[in-house]
């Protein structure tokens, strides 16, 4: 299988060489040529995978899209992420179901870092690894990322002292939670960096985005032994070891005996970035029976109104929010679903990224409005909504989510009002509640419940409200002394790279 660029369908590479590369060279995103079938091509079917284990079904859809890994190597790459005690369950992505509702927590937050981001974050530094071998590379890997939060300590963590790699994280200040950037800044490692950006998380990804268009810099940096590279989920080895999780939740339901073979489901997803939810296009894609995609947003709900009219708009108010890794008003993968949507029509893709980039905004056709309606359904839930339906959950079930996990749920809430459909849902849980103990034990305790209270005492609150050990994680994170306390503006993003790797 080949990788063809978003903006350019004539350009393509090897599996191995879209993940070393990260993003295409005309700046659009490597997308496969194909999705592949369960049970054709050598995969196994839906039914085959019931039985597996996640590392077993992560193997047989890995392999269905990196065509040029063989399985012992994949084997390898699946085993030094999953299997060696980084994540705090064997099953990985456990599915927990709400007592009396068709809804089910995919709970994706049990690795190193407590986010979703880990499940992919732990494998990629192996596909890069070897990908680089594969392609004869002899440069050393740049890795660099823009974060609203969660990819910047997952890809830190993920990448710590992985030979042949150097990574460079930026992140916007004050734009991320105290305990996101006390784990940014307290990380260990010698290939290691983590950046405050003056301004958002738009403008952290946009800079980032120049600095790998800027052919002249990447010249300088080759001719010095240096390549870069991609860990957000622009890069499609981030983004395929998502759509497992999805297709292994369904797995895991009709195994509890939850669902029968073949039943449809809908998946909804707290999204900002459009990666997550772009997965779980892809597992429908591939054959998993899905009825709705549900793309929930907070208050920077600029996907619900491209959803909903066609028209994507980021010329907005920035807001930030108690659900910070939400805080995005350019969502980079929509790329790869308009170019899926058209047909792979880089042409029209080139034309809608040239208007976003200049005018802040683009309306995509009749055909691909029609096609977006009918796969997903959109809303977005305010910072008192997300506060209720914490507690909400919390009073019903017993159960403790994240403000994200909070949004996801208002959404879905909502879309079960506007349209009666009461198929069971499976809900992409995308942080442990720990990573913002402030706004949950606000919402569940009350506001005089955090006052005069830090990040780090209020890890303590919520451990006590819901009888649960604070993550390994997340223990001690007040203690560690900050490494990385550098800053800058967007401007100077160049500058800073050259300060670090010389």
């Amino acid at each position: 299988m080949l990788y063809i660029s978003s903006r350019n369908p004539d350009l393509g590479v090897t599996p191995a060489e879209a993940i070393k590369l990260g993003i295409a060279p005309d700046g659009g995103l490597f997308t496969p040529e194909r999705v592949p079938r369960l049970g054709t091509g050598g995969t196994c079917s839906l039914d085959d995978m019931i039985g597996m284990t996640y590392p077993e079904r992560a193997k047989n859809i890995l392999r269905a899209f990196l065509t040029d890994f063989t399985d012992d190597e994949l084997a390898a790459c699946i085993d030094a992420a999953y299997g060696r005690g980084a994540f705090d369950t064997r099953d990985i992505a456990p599915v927990r179901p709400l007592e009396g509702s068709p809804l089910y927590i995919l709970e994706l937050w049990h690795g190193p870092t407590c986010a979703f981001k880990d499940i992919a974050l732990q494998i990629l530094p192996h596909l890069l690894a070897l990908a680089s071998r594969k392609t004869s590379e002899e440069r050393e890997i740049v890795i660099l990322v823009a974060t609203s939060g969660d990819t910047g300590k997952a890809a830190l963590e993920g990448f710590k002292d992985v030979p042949g790699t150097r990574i460079i994280v930026f992140y916007p200040l004050g734009g991320v939670s105290e305990v996101q950037e006390r784990q940014m800044v307290t990380q260990e490692g010698q290939n290691v960096a983590a950046v405050g950006i003056l301004g958002n998380f738009d403008e952290a990804q946009s800079g980032v985005k120049r600095i790998f268009g800027d052919a002249e810099f990447n010249a300088f940096l080759s001719d010095r032994g240096f390549r870069l590279s991609s860990a957000n989920s622009i890069n499609w080895g981030r983004l395929v070891p998502q759509i497992v999780y999805y297709i292994s939740a369904y797995c895991d339901l009709v195994a509890m005996g939850e669902l029968a073979p073949g039943e449809e489901v809908n998946i909804a997803v707290p999204t900002g970035n459009f990666g997550n939810i772009l997965a779980a296009y892809y597992a429908k894609r591939m054959g998993l029976p899905v009825h709705r995609l549900i793309c929930a947003s907070n208050e920077n709900n600029v996907l619900v109104d491209f959803i909903r009219t066609g028209i994507y708009n980021r010329n907005r108010k920035f807001v930030r929010t108690i659900s910070p890794s939400m805080d995005i008003l350019v969502s980079s993968n929509l790329e790869r679903l308009l170019f899926e949507l058209t047909g792979h029509n880089g042409e029209l893709i080139r034309q809608w990224m040239r208007d976003l980039a200049g005018a802040g905004t683009y309306e995509v056709d009749g055909g691909v409005k029609n096609a977006l309606s009918e796969l997903f359904w959109s809303d977005y839930a305010t910072e008192e909504e997300t506060l209720s339906t914490i507690r909400a959950v919390y009073d019903a079930h017993r159960y403790i989510m994240d403000t994200h996990t909070a949004v996801g749920k208002n959404v879905y809430d909502k879309y079960m009002a506007a349209t009666r459909d009461r198929r069971k849902a499976i809900l992409a849980s995308t942080a442990s509640p720990f990573k913002f103990a402030g706004s949950v034990v606000e919402a569940i305790a009350g506001e005089e419940s955090i006052r005069g209270r830090s990040d780090f005492d209020l890890l303590r609150a919520l451990a006590d409200i819901g009888n649960m050990p604070i993550p390994k994680g997340l223990r001690d994170l007040e203690s560690k002394p900050p490494r990385h306390m550098l800053r800058c503006t967007p401007a100077n993003m160049h500058d800073v790279v050259m300060q670090l790797l010389f």
